[in-house]
C-alpha cells in the first residue's frame, strides 16, 4: 500500500535518488593513477603481507622438521623458531641461487614424494595455470600428517613481476580453494579462510598499505569482500 501510494505523490527522480542511498564520496579513488603499483610495498607493508604474516604466525607450531618454502626461506625463518630439521626451497628457475630443488608445481617435476612436513605456499598458486595439478603436487610432497600452509589472492591488482617471469592467472573464493584441496586432503582436514572486508580491499587495489589502516579496520572480516584466501591441508 505504502508503495503504491508513494508512485502516486512522489516524483520519479525523487524516488529513484531515494533508492539510490545517499551519495558516495570516491575522493581519491578517482585517480586513474594508483598511488603504488607494487601493492604498497613502496609505502610500508603491503596489506596482503599483514594477512599472510599473521596467518603463519597464528600457525606457526605447524611450521616443522622438514619445511619446504618456495622462493625464498623467510617464513621458514621467521616462524619455524627451532623445529626445523631441514629447509628446502622450490623454484621454478634455477637462476634463484636460494633454491635447492628447481621443479615445476603444476607437473611434479623434480619435486621429491612424501617427504616434508609442512610446505609453505604464500600467493603462489595463482601463477600456476594448472592449479589442480599443482594441488596435487602439494598433496603428494607431504609426508602423512604434513600440512600445507596456503594462501591465494582474493581481490589484488595485478602483479606485473609475475605477469612478466611465469604468469598470473587465478584470483580465487572460499569456495574454490575447498573445491581445489577438499578431494585430494578430504574435507575434514582442510580449514579454509577469507579475510578482508569492503573498505581493506578498496585500499588495497589503491596501492596503500597496512600501516595506513587502523588495526580494527584490518581485523574486521566480510566473506564478500575478501583479499586473502588462506588454508591448512593435512595429508592423514
Amino acid at each position: 500500500m505504502f508503495r503504491h501510494v508513494a508512485r502516486l505523490v512522489i516524483p520519479a527522480s525523487l524516488r529513484k535518488w531515494w533508492r539510490r542511498g545517499p551519495a558516495v564520496d570516491m575522493g581519491d579513488l578517482r585517480l586513474l593513477e594508483p598511488p603504488s603499483r607494487r601493492f604498497g610495498e613502496d609505502r610500508g607493508q603491503p596489506i596482503c603481507r599483514w594477512y599472510i604474516e599473521r596467518f603463519l604466525d597464528e600457525n606457526r607450531a605447524l611450521v616443522r622438521g622438514r619445511v619446504l618454502e618456495v622462493a625464498e626461506r623467510t617464513y621458514t625463518n621467521r616462524f619455524a623458531d627451532d623445529r626445523v630439521s631441514e629447509s628446502t626451497i622450490l623454484h621454478a628457475s634455477p637462476d634463484n641461487a636460494e633454491a635447492t630443488i628447481v621443479g615445476d608445481l603444476a607437473t611434479g617435476q623434480g619435486i621429491p614424494g612424501d617427504r616434508f612436513d609442512t610446505a609453505i605456499l604464500t600467493q603462489v598458486l595463482n601463477c600456476v595455470f594448472d592449479v589442480q595439478g599443482a594441488a596435487r603436487t602439494v598433496y603428494r610432497l607431504l609426508a602423512v600428517g604434513g600440512t600445507a600452509l596456503v594462501t591465494v589472492p582474493a581481490i589484488a591488482p595485478v602483479s606485473r613481476y609475475d605477469v612478466e617471469r611465469w604468469g598470473e592467472y587465478w584470483r580465487f573464493s572460499e569456495q574454490s580453494v575447498r573445491r581445489l584441496f577438499e578431494p585430494l586432503f578430504g574435507a575434514g582436514n582442510v580449514r579454509v579462510a577469507s579475510h578482508g572486508n569492503h573498505a581493506v580491499a578498496h585500499a588495497y587495489v589503491a596501492g596503500m598499505a597496512a600501516g595506513e589502516l587502523r588495526e580494527d579496520e584490518l581485523l574486521a572480516n566480510d566473506p564478500d569482500y575478501p583479499i586473502v584466501i588462506t588454508a591448512i591441508a593435512t595429508r592423514r
